[in-house]
């Protein structure tokens, strides 16, 4: 039986860059460990791996038969196909808690937090394993790429320490720097089809019996967006006709304006605009200081479903 770390479907920098740094942990303290994904990564989770020198983890669909450490999620709208005949032995997690559930204990490291490899950088100090200098710069650039750049609020003050002490190990004099380098390439979309710019970020959730999408695509201009915004709108229908969701919500979000224009497309459009005292125009809405999906968007959306 063979264990492995990995992240959500749809694989963001967070849930790539933690599983590969928990898979060197776990190797280190004497439990054997391969780093895996769900799903194709994105250009900036790309971006990364290749700057500091790593492949990408081996893409696995099932880990039936298998042991398995999740990382940055708890909720199994994300989990992998055959979960129940997986063995979950442990979640490390900056989320809200989820549905997943075991038969056995596990080891479970969740933290409100900005993101998942400030808590295993945590792990590594309570292990008292020294992190190499291409995993600490990885693990720094995840947490520059959650927290927007200590711009979201879900960046916490350990974030910001957490990146500090990575930085150093890395030897990375100028990490803003660095992260405004990794959101430049998260901003390029012209040329990339409307499909995979709206899964490439992308979560479904369950919202009290209502099956919800919601993705996100982060740049530092948000006008990238305005020759393709129809287009957006009308594969977000797509999106919720080939899924039958009730609810799908896009967020082009603006991280130098601080802010996102959210296109929505539902069953019911008076439940997004309840939860979030606006007008719907057209389907759209700008959202002022709205930068995280995670803390803005899903704890105020949920409850109008209830």
């Amino acid at each position: 039986m063979a264990l492995y770390t990995c992240g959500h479907i749809i694989p963001d920098s967070d849930s790539v860059c933690s599983a590969i740094s928990l898979a060197y942990l776990l190797n280190k303290i004497g439990r054997p460990a391969t780093p895996a994904r769900q799903g194709e990564l994105n250009p900036e989770t790309k971006f990364i791996l290749d700057k500091f020198g790593f492949e990408a983890p081996v893409l696995k669909t099932s880990f039936a038969g298998d042991e398995l450490f999740i990382t940055d999620y708890s909720d199994i709208a994300q989990a992998p196909q055959e979960l129940d005949k997986t063995t979950v032995v442990g979640i490390v997690d900056h989320h809200k808690l989820g549905d997943i559930t075991t038969s056995a204990p596990l080891e479970c490291w969740i933290r409100p937090v900005g993101c998942t490899n400030t808590i295993v950088k945590e792990m590594y100090d309570y292990h008292k394993v020294e992190i190499p200098a291409n995993i600490a710069a990885i693990m720094m650039c995840a947490i520059l790429s959650d927290t927007v750049i200590f711009k979201s609020p879900t960046c916490t003050a350990l974030d910001i320490q957490v990146v500090k002490e990575l930085a150093k190990i890395a030897n990375v004099e100028d990490y803003g720097a660095l992260g405004m380098e990794m959101f430049k390439v998260k901003s390029e979309v012209e040329g990339t089809p409307v499909r995979d710019l709206v899964m490439r970020d992308y979560k479904n959730f369950d919202m009290h019996g209502k099956k919800v999408g919601v993705g996100q695509l982060e740049v530092v201009d948000g006008s990238v967006f305005d020759k393709i915004k129809d287009e957006l709108m009308a594969d977000i229908k797509k999106v919720k006709e080939e899924q039958n969701l009730h609810t799908v919500a896009l967020l082009l979000t603006d991280i130098m304006k601080e802010g996102s224009e959210v296109l929505v497309t539902s069953d019911d459009t008076s439940i997004f605009e309840k939860a979030f005292n606006c007008k719907l125009e057209d389907g759209k809405v700008w959202l002022d200081g709205c930068l995280s999906r995670k803390k803005q968007i899903i704890p105020f959306l949920e409850p109008a479903f209830a």
